[in-house]
């Protein structure tokens, strides 16, 4: 495709095009890079050069004209494959991966695009299950940034910012799944939807989760606002898939609106599909769920929550949608795909003894699905909170949910200097919500994961760890941080025990057969060969952090992870 309308073409500028295009090929129809030379270049310098694109409430653009260029220049590789498009509060990565599952249990190659990444920026795009390799991901980098510095060019003529970190870093997960080339690809929204960069695509379904208060200063303050803005990912005859909503008063009338106006297929939570039961089990729970393609009975799904039951419906109608036959996606290959999904800081458990739980959420919905999970899946005794939080949430609130299930809670701050609420004035709503005897300050996360460990070891006078626990919350970044720390490799000096459990037994050293050897710390299968064939759960981490990568990241956090979702 040529160039983008309205292009001024400056001597200067010319010369940088056809500089860029002498290094192409035509395949597919697209436009293709002659792999350039990596050599030195580390992924470090990758990420720090991508995210030092950062984007201020000013900047934001209300247009998507940065990547309806980028992907001008790139021949539109997003044609060459289906598209899941998924918005929503909370639950966006968690329905995006498990919509990735099924789609890949059935045959499908996928890929997968989601935000903010916990540790590495390689987390964001993944291909067939894998995250892309440093290597890969380095490649696909230098394969598009001469592009990026035409859009950046096109932009300064027209008196316009350059191009974001995550408009970079869509445009590259479109080209890698082009690249693969993928038959399907799923696209978390970073925030809101209308102008979000992933909204450039035309997505054959569009997911919306459930919708609530958050990002008020960018998206609206309130949930109709919000709702509206979300609405802008469906397309003209799509499908939309309307998760279960809290405010569904509010917001379904201007979804449903919006989905008339597009002529768009519309397939409603407790209407079109539903969560029919689900019962909770040990590593997650069994599910029957219908949707338009029909009734799967006894799905496991390897995810706590009655919020997760209906993500993983949304996911399976969302699939639906592009699975060339949906007549053969039958309840074995769902059951694979969901009893298998991993959601890293999701209400991720990944110590035992004592139990040590992560979560990323960071908003007062998020907060009341955890304390769910909380009630109906652990016994606790004593649980403390480690909270580190962003300083433009609604803190207090969030607090407040999770009061009930908290013996104590220890407040701190994670890497992310710039926008972390300081730890003293985290301190100060905390003594507001729980009182003075309940709440302790650690200025930093690695000091305040060690005492929460103490504080419940201290408690436990038969040192078997049952009912006494650590909770990781307030963030992404928070969780992201805690969980390279928990990383024993790269973060010896916190001297957490080294207890596993099988079976409710406490085994030093060992591990029992439902506990495959490897190269983590912890690993095993969520479930076994049979649904009720498994043990405790024990949750392997998925990140490949070297030691010098962790000294970087929690020392000198220069650029976010980007948390667009935080």
């Amino acid at each position: 495709m040529g160039l983008p309308l309205g292009l001024v073409l400056t001597v200067p500028f010319h010369r940088m095009v056809e500089s860029v295009f002498k290094g192409f090929k035509a395949k597919r129809g697209l436009m293709s890079f002659e792999h350039p030379s990596t050599d030195g270049v580390t992924i470090r310098e990758v990420e720090r050069e991508i995210m030092s694109r950062r984007t201020t409430h000013e900047e934001l653009s209300h247009d998507l004209e940065v990547m309806d260029a980028m992907l001008d220049f790139l021949g539109h590789p997003e044609d060459s494959f289906r598209i899941i498009h998924i918005t929503g509060t909370n639950g966006k990565g968690s329905t995006a991966r498990m919509a990735e599952a099924i789609c890949r249990a059935y045959g499908m190659r996928t890929g997968l695009y989601t935000s903010p990444h916990l540790e590495k920026i390689n987390e964001r795009i993944a291909v067939d299950g894998q995250q892309l390799s440093d290597d890969d991901f380095i490649d696909t980098w230098m394969q598009i940034k001469d592009f990026v510095a035409l859009v950046d060019h096109k932009m300064e003529v027209d008196g316009k910012a350059p191009m974001s970190y995550f408009q970079i870093l869509t445009a590259m997960a479109v080209w890698k799944f082009s690249d693969a080339p993928v038959d399907v690809a799923i696209f978390e929204v970073g925030m809101g939807g209308r102008w979000d960069a992933t909204n450039a695509l035309n997505g054959d379904a569009a997911v919306i989760g459930p919708i609530d208060m958050d990002h008020m200063e960018w998206l609206g303050d309130t949930v109709e606002k919000i709702a509206a803005e979300k609405s802008g990912i469906i397309k003209h005859e799509s499908t939309v898939i309307i998760g279960a909503q809290p405010h569904e008063e509010k917001v379904m009338p201007i979804l449903k609106e919006v989905a008339v106006s597009e002529h768009a297929s519309l397939i409603r939570d407790g209407e079109e599909m539903e969560v029919i039961s689900r019962t909770p089990a040990v590593g997650g729970q069994l599910v029957t769920l219908r949707t338009p393609g029909g009734t799967y009975e006894d799905v496991p799904v390897a995810k706590f929550g009655e919020h997760q039951a209906h993500n993983a419906l949304a996911a399976l109608a969302a699939a639906e949608t592009v699975i060339p036959v949906a007549g053969q996606l039958t309840a074995d290959v769902v059951s694979e795909a969901l009893g298998g999904v991993k959601i890293p800081g999701r209400i991720e458990q990944v110590r035992n003894s004592p139990t040590i739980i992560v979560d990323g959420g960071h908003n007062v919905n998020a907060a009341e699905s955890l304390r769910a999970v909380i009630e109906e899946n652990y016994n606790f005794e004593q649980l403390v909170g480690v909270v580190a939080v962003m300083g433009d949430k609604q803190v207090e609130e969030y607090l407040g949910t999770l009061e009930p299930i908290l013996s104590n809670i220890i407040v701190t701050e994670n890497s992310w200097r710039d926008r972390v609420m300081p730890a003293e004035e985290l301190e100060k709503i905390a003594v507001r919500v729980f009182g003075c005897d309940r709440v302790t300050r650690v200025d930093n996360l690695p000091d305040a994961i060690q005492g929460a460990v103490n504080m419940v070891d201290a408690d436990d006078e038969l040192g078997v760890g049952y009912g006494h626990g650590v909770l990781i919350c307030g963030s992404f970044v928070t969780a992201g941080d805690a969980r390279t720390l928990l990383k024993e490799k790269a973060n010896p000096e916190l001297a957490l025990p080294k207890v596993q459990r099988v079976a409710g037994k406490a085994q030093d050293g060992e591990t029992g057969d439902r506990f495959k050897d490897g190269d983590e710390d912890i690993v095993s299968e969520v479930f076994g060969e049979t649904f009720g064939d498994f043990g405790v759960k024990q949750v392997p981490f998925e990140g490949d952090a070297t030691s010098s990568d962790t000294a970087d990241q929690l020392r000198n956090k220069e650029q976010h992870n980007g948390a667009e979702n935080d």
